[in-house]
């Protein structure tokens, strides 16, 4: 499933920007249909221009009915009106191009491993050392406990570098692997002070008592939320 919302509040339209003769929303689309891991590709969305822009590539849209507050409220109202046998649902973001099939293996083995009657939700992490990658609000950081499950997520620098030399920052990558179960009792949570004053949808998961195991990553994501990181997106597909 990828959520596809026109009205981004940091940059509206910019699943419609091109990315080097292709929409953004078709890149990740194209991308995600490409690993050949799924048994179906749907793109969710609001907006008539995305609909009409998927259709034109052969993808599969569907329309949201109700608004909604984030991408897994959008998903989670779509995989309630499918008939299908569905067990893990994906949640791609629609400003992901550069999604890849090892990335997503690697996030949906943990599905096949000893702890897995525990995970409600798997998602992905990324090294940072950069200070101004660490220290920028559109990356989100994420500090997990010592077998990898998520015990926070914030905008601002976590853990709080009173020794910068001992500490370790993760990215948090919008990439998520949700039990159907688990994404359709997300949807009817509300919303808290936690997940309202940071815009962080994965910290509902969080003060709810769901289980985010984190996979590692070496590859980073570029995530296109602002002007700026379209353009090192067209940089990156010009260099491929």
């Amino acid at each position: 499933m990828i959520p596809a919302r026109y009205e981004a509040s940091r940059f509206p339209g910019k699943l419609l920007q091109d990315l080097e003769g292709k929409s953004v929303i078709v890149r990740t689309f194209e991308a995600t249909v490409n690993t050949a891991l799924f048994d179906d590709v749907y793109v969710v969305t609001d907006n008539k221009l995305i609909e009409q822009e998927i259709l034109k590539h052969k993808g599969k849209v569907i329309l949201s009915k109700g608004a909604h507050e984030t991408g897994s409220d959008r998903i989670a109202e779509a995989v309630a009106s499918l008939n299908e046998d569905v067990d893990i649902v994906v949640n791609i973001q629609g400003d992901e191009p550069f999604v890849n099939k090892q990335i997503l293996e690697k996030l949906l083995a943990v599905f096949q491993e000893k702890d897995a009657a525990k995970i409600d939700v798997a998602s992905l992490l990324f090294p940072l050392t950069d200070i101004s990658e660490i220290t920028n609000p559109n990356n989100v950081k994420v500090v997990v406990d010592r077998h990898n499950f998520a015990l926070y997520f914030s905008r601002t620098p976590i853990p709080y570098p009173r020794d910068i030399d001992h500490a370790i920052y993760y990215q948090h990558i919008g990439v998520y692997a949700f039990r159907r179960k688990s994404l359709l009792k997300f949807t009817k949570l509300p919303m808290d002070m936690l997940e309202k004053t940071e815009k962080l949808e994965n910290l509902r998961f969080l003060t709810n008592n769901m289980k985010v195991k984190m996979v590692l990553t070496q590859e980073k994501s570029i995530g296109i939320d602002t002007p700026e990181d379209l353009e090192k997106a067209r940089l990156k597909i010009k260099s491929l």
